[in-house]
């Protein structure tokens, strides 16, 4: 007997499962739809950020290039490895 009812509630869950499926499409539908705009925004935010980042980096320039230059010179005559002493003979 429990098997039977446990057929009969799966054939329950069916029958509204194929009933409901209009309604579940055009929720899923819906979600997408918002899913797009909110993809859209996310990334028109996305492109202002790096908007905004590359006009600090451009208006900071005359600052930060020097600083790079002579920090680049300094790591190129930097001796990296260390000389061993001399041993008097």
């Amino acid at each position: 007997m429990k098997t039977f009812l446990k057929i009969l509630l799966l054939a329950a869950l069916v029958y509204l499962a194929i009933k409901f499926s209009p309604v579940l499409f055009g929720a899923a539908i819906a979600g997408l739809f918002v899913a797009c705009l909110l993809g859209v925004a996310g990334l028109s935010v996305l492109a202002v950020l790096c908007a905004i980042a590359l006009a600090f980096a451009v208006a900071l320039s005359p600052i930060w290039i020097p600083v790079l230059v002579v920090l680049g010179l300094i790591s190129l005559f930097r001796r990296t490895e260390a000389v061993p002493p001399r041993v008097a003979a």
